[in-house]
């Protein structure tokens, strides 16, 4: 999808209070950042931040970090955040492959990655962040006890993922190929805009939930 670059983006998401900085040395300081020793859930290509804003109205207790690398969507997470102020939400301009540089090992308690791009060509494997590649990175940042959830319609992409896991060594908890018609795994369930777009066009939604063997 072509995103549409919106003038100043970047220098508005660069004053906003509720971003930390790019060249900020936050790896082991969140719980600092956020003034407690709440666990720490982070959501990968946040977007909008619908669901990541979502979740945290639902649980004060845990803080939350959207990392979103378009500074064009970033700004309308800002831009909502303004309009509802959450101080359990910090939100992170970066590329994903550099998580390694922001955040500290076994600092993370849970991972969301939701429709994320598929990077359909097979010489873009190593992109696609449910590879073994991220999934490499996640091991180090995630707690003994920590999992990652995953949610796409993209099929392709979602058994892409479901194979990678063995190889990275990870083992799937939970699983589903129809979410919204899994009355366990559905439980609770926060939509994103894209989930919801794409449930209402009545493509069936895929998740899991995996975690690392140590």
């Amino acid at each position: 999808m072509r995103l549409r670059n919106i003038p100043g983006s970047r220098e508005a998401i660069g004053a906003s209070e509720y971003v930390i900085p790019e060249e900020s040395e936050c790896a082991g300081k969140w719980r600092e950042l956020f003034g407690n020793e709440n666990p720490i859930h982070v959501e990968i290509g946040t977007g909008k931040g619908r669901f990541l804003m979502e979740l945290a109205k639902v649980h004060p207790e845990i803080s939350y970090v959207g990392i979103e690398k378009y500074s064009s969507v970033l700004l309308r997470a800002i831009q909502k955040m303004e309009e509802e102020p959450l101080s359990n939400v910090k939100f992170i301009r970066m590329e994903a492959e550099h998580i390694l540089r922001y955040f500290a090992k076994g600092e993370v308690d849970r991972i969301y990655l939701n429709f994320s791009d598929p990077w359909p060509k097979e010489r873009h494997a190593k992109r696609r962040l449910v590879s073994r590649e991220f999934l490499d990175r996640y091991r180090v940042l995630l707690k003994d006890g920590g999992h990652l959830e995953f949610k796409t319609d993209n099929r392709d992409l979602f058994d892409f993922g479901v194979e990678e896991t063995e190889p990275a060594k990870w083992e799937i908890m939970e699983i589903t190929y129809d979410l919204h018609h899994d009355e366990k795994m559905n439980r609770g369930n926060i939509m994103t805009e894209y989930e919801e777009r794409f449930s209402s066009m009545g493509n069936p939604i895929c998740k899991y939930v995996i975690r690392p063997l140590r």
